[in-house]
């Protein structure tokens, strides 16, 4: 027979396997974010990974106290060192995005060729010789 407390453990398990769900869509949601910051930055997500560090009460941008999940993640500028990365997400919705203080490339002019005719012999003229 079901009792009264048999059915509030289902109910508990069934609310923190719903909140274990959300948790998982916020994270992917976090990773876009992260994703779409660093092209933006022109960096490089390494491992195209989020890792939740913890749950903490912050403030938002309007000084109310939420529950936030402080999520780190890994980039680089160089390739040669791994920066870290912070993301802060109230809910679905984005808190803020800090990166480690990290060198700025400046964007090297492509080389341009130049191309001389004098050393061309087009495949016709070549023929009509021969």
């Amino acid at each position: 027979m079901i009792n009264l407390f048999d059915v509030f453990l289902l109910m508990l398990f069934a609310a923190v396997c719903a909140w274990l769900w959300r948790g998982h869509g916020i994270r992917e949601r976090a990773l876009a974010l992260a994703k779409q910051h660093c092209a933006k930055l022109d960096v490089e997500l390494l491992d195209g990974a989020v890792a939740l560090r913890r749950l903490a009460i912050q403030r938002d941008a309007r000084g109310h106290r939420r529950l936030a999940r402080l999520y780190d993640f890994e980039f680089t500028v160089t390739g040669e060192q791994r920066l870290r990365g912070h993301i802060s997400m109230f809910g679905a919705h984005l808190g803020r995005i800090e990166l480690e203080p990290h060198p700025v490339l400046e964007p090297q002019p492509e080389p341009v060729s130049v191309q001389t005719r004098d050393n061309v012999i087009r495949l016709e003229d070549w023929r009509r010789k021969a």
